[in-house]
């Protein structure tokens, strides 16, 4: 897949207006706002790749990055798939329909998905961290001749935490194999409970040599996803996880997002797994 610029690379710093066209209630407190971008001439040339994200900022609050959790193939709307957790997302929770704010990006390297062709695919994610990854599983489902295998991984807290649950059908249907499991059991559930990875140590990998691992959730899952992944002879430069920090230039200026000696912000957020595996175990890195 070629390589897209942002919406206005000449300046990087520029925010462009989006209006919220609708607001998704997802799991309690996440919500999927679904961004129209406001100028006709930027909406035409923007495009983005499976696992960049934009930034978004209220004048007068401040900015925040969010993956971009929609379709490639339909730029013409972009869902953001946002949880309260700062003083910009509560913010952005309190908006509503019409209302509108400023658009950076998109920024960040994308997932592998040229990588993944012909091989099988293992999508691991932890509560928010599916995310990120649903842009692949709509680029899978809508070019699923071209891959091997597709999976998808997936555990929350509860039941109540899992995201997109309506789509689970829907993706089944189109040949992705769904595996849910919880931390805790909510009253009702009758699925499975504990972590993602025994999920994957059960997983039948009929070839680990051409399968490919992508993850996306909180750092200690992925890392133990990983070593589960290379015990079962996935490649580790088949593994590819995306990781978050806190980004508050999206160009590798202010610093914040450093980890060892990458910038999350420019040189991530998806990385190969042998490339940040030495720093995934330092803590408060």
């Amino acid at each position: 897949m070629p390589a897209v610029t942002a919406c206005n690379p000449a300046d990087p710093w520029l925010a462009q207006p989006a209006v919220i066209d609708d607001v998704l209630p997802e799991t309690p407190g996440v919500a999927t706002y679904r961004l129209r971008l406001a100028q006709g001439d930027v909406a035409a040339h923007y495009r983005f790749l499976p696992g960049q994200f934009n930034m978004l900022y209220l004048p007068g609050v401040g900015e925040v990055a969010i993956s971009i959790s929609g379709d490639t193939a339909d730029s013409s709307c972009l869902p953001h798939t946002i949880r309260q957790a700062g003083t910009v997302t509560q913010a952005l929770a309190r908006l509503g329909p019409k209302a509108t704010i400023g658009l950076r990006g998109p920024f960040g390297t994308s997932w592998p998905m040229d990588r993944c062709a012909g091989k099988d695919v293992v999508l691991v994610a932890g509560g928010i961290g599916l995310a990120p990854l649903r842009p692949v599983v709509y680029a899978l489902l809508a070019d699923r001749r071209r891959f091997g295998a597709v999976s998808l991984i997936y555990g929350a807290r509860t039941a109540d935490d899992l995201l997109y649950t309506r789509q689970f059908d829907d993706w089944t249907a189109k040949g992705l194999a769904v595996e849910t499991t919880v931390d805790r059991a909510n009253v009702g559930w009758k699925g499975r409970v504990g972590v993602v990875t025994l999920l994957l140590e059960r997983l039948a990998l009929p070839r680990p040599d051409e399968t490919v691992l992508l993850a996306c959730g909180p750092e200690v899952m992925m890392w133990y996803a990983a070593q589960t992944a290379r015990a079962r002879g996935i490649d580790p430069a088949n593994i590819w996880m995306s990781l978050e920090r806190n980004m508050n230039c999206a160009v590798g200026l202010c610093g914040h997002c450093q980890f060892g000696p990458e910038f999350i912000c420019k040189d991530g957020p998806v990385f190969r797994y042998d490339r940040v595996a030495p720093f995934l175990k330092v803590e408060s890195l």
